[in-house]
């Protein structure tokens, strides 16, 4: 990166920054959030959150953002994977093991279905 020598390099590096983050909100109309607390780690969340990243690969699907997130505060459902759909509100499943995670990437974030028996009721 090259060196911001005035006011007007910052706001370069600023407006590229923007535009490179609105540019995840727009192709990201699907979000998966995973918790990487150390509950969550201590649980599998770091294999779990492999399986999601591999899945996405092999599928080739840009319309996904993947996040992680501290503790959720759930902490005898770790791994907790929560997925968002366009406006709707998060949905959240527990104890996800990699095969559990494929299943859900499957069938709740390409096909639409959620997975009610994996699902954390609130």
């Amino acid at each position: 990166m090259d060196k911001i020598k005035s006011l007007e390099d910052l706001k370069k590096v600023r407006e590229a920054a923007l535009k490179k983050r609105d540019a995840k909100k727009l192709s990201g109309q699907k979000e998966i959030i995973v918790g990487m607390g150390t509950v969550g780690i201590a649980s599998g969340a770091r294999e779990t959150l492999k399986a999601i990243l591999a899945f996405i690969e092999v599928k080739e699907l840009d319309d996904i953002v993947v996040r992680q997130t501290g503790n959720i505060g759930m902490d005898s459902f770790e791994p907790i994977v929560q997925v968002v759909i366009g406006d709707s509100a998060p949905v959240s499943y527990g104890k996800v093991t990699p095969e559990i995670a494929r299943q859900i990437m499957q069938e709740h974030v390409i096909d639409g279905n959620s997975l009610e028996q994996y699902r954390i009721q609130s």
